[in-house]
């Protein structure tokens, strides 16, 4: 219990056989529950899970139960969950999502299993939804200069693009780093969400960041610093940010349509029409004269309406900034962030408490079949 609430955590993980069993180790004392969710690793993945999960209900003394079709399932602290087939972050998510609303947790907060988030930090990042302040809070590790330097530059730059995306699609221009999977949100906020709405894959933060402002959810975002080691992402850029894109389109449009059009029609709708009418056709008259050779000299009708339109757009985004002020919430950093980045904050490859015989049993489980050995739970995702 973490101040009168039930705290569930959800850890997704693929193919974090190597961090996945600190990540288990180091949750905070205060956490209820924890559902690690394999989706369906192809390393040794689902064996550590197991074996740490084994551990950790053992030493809170949680019995484990036969479940009524036949397999069984830990009532312990930690529920390790395995899907059937790989269905992507955002459905991984989603299960343990929906594993910690039926097991009645308050907040339900989200760490990646490739020990990239400080367990530490916790507190600040469930604080504001624990106050009343926001329904849903997200770290950001780009919240100052000093941050940034653990990021990767080319992830930076994805980040940074994927960040200027999402404002627009999701009407939240505080977010500076909606890529952070290190999330809280509050059982009333994740129960008025349509999980088979929601993205199965990388792009799952994004999208929920739509589905929230549609709710009309306050949002806060916790200054964090950035943590890498050896790690690889899962994320190929050359698809995710073209696929990305056009998904932050269609929420775009969808956001727009609910907010700002169902109930009559907004100035920010008119504004973003006008903008992108006027972008386009000033382009079309560019390009047609270039094309034609006109003597007409189309280039100052060109011009007007690109200005017109530029202006238009940012005439929408400054009015949809400020019809979604009241859903902006900035919070306090822990006291971790103040001191600045620890030295010893990149994860390990070796998870902690790992021996020597954990190394052996790790590569012999690399060499047997990755099928379910019966303890196998298969988690419900929409």
């Amino acid at each position: 219990m973490y101040r009168g609430n039930a705290v569930g955590v959800v850890v997704p993980a693929y193919n974090e056989a190597r961090f996945v069993g600190g990540v288990v180790d180091t949750l905070p004392a205060f956490v209820d529950r924890a559902y690690v969710v394999d989706d369906r690793s192809t390393d040794g993945t689902w064996e550590m899970i197991q074996r740490h999960a084994a551990r950790a209900n053992e030493r809170a003394a949680e019995p484990v139960v036969a479940a009524a079709d036949g397999g069984t399932s830990l009532d312990g602290r930690v529920v390790p969950i395995r899907h059937p087939v790989n269905r992507g972050r955002g459905a991984a998510v989603k299960t343990g999502y929906e594993r910690a609303l039926a097991d009645g947790m308050d907040i339900v907060v989200v760490m990646d299993g490739d020990g990239q988030m400080d367990p530490d930090i916790m507190p600040a990042i469930i604080d504001p939804v624990v106050d009343g302040d926001a329904d849903y809070t997200v770290g950001d590790r780009l919240a100052a200069r000093d941050t940034r330097r653990g990021m990767p530059p080319w992830r930076l730059f994805g980040n940074l693009l994927l960040s200027g995306l999402t404002r627009i699609a999701s009407g939240y221009w505080h977010i500076r780093d909606p890529q952070n999977g290190y999330t809280a949100i509050s059982a009333d906020a994740l129960s008025e969400l349509d999980f088979d709405r929601l993205y199965d894959q990388y792009g799952f933060l994004n999208d929920l960041l739509v589905h929230l402002n549609v709710a009309e959810k306050r949002v806060a975002t916790v200054p964090m610093h950035a943590r890498y080691g050896d790690e690889e992402s899962g994320i190929r850029y050359s698809t995710f940010v073209p696929g990305l894109s056009f998904l932050l389109l269609r929420d775009f449009l969808w956001r727009l349509r609910v907010r700002y059009l169902d109930g009559g029609v907004h100035p920010v709708a008119v504004l973003y029409a006008l903008g992108v009418m006027s972008v386009l056709a000033g382009v079309l008259r560019l390009v047609g004269g270039v094309v034609s050779k006109s003597k007409d000299r189309p280039g100052r009708q060109s011009l007007t309406g690109l200005l017109v339109g530029f202006g238009s757009l940012g005439g929408a985004m400054v009015l949809d900034s400020r019809e979604n002020e009241r859903l902006r919430v900035e919070a306090e950093p822990s006291t971790s962030f103040e001191r600045g980045p620890s030295n010893g904050a990149q994860p390990s490859s070796r998870v902690d408490g790992a021996d020597e015989s954990d190394e052996s049993d790790e590569r012999s489980e690399k060499e047997f079949d990755r099928v379910s050995d019966g303890r196998e739970i298969v988690g419900g995702g929409s």
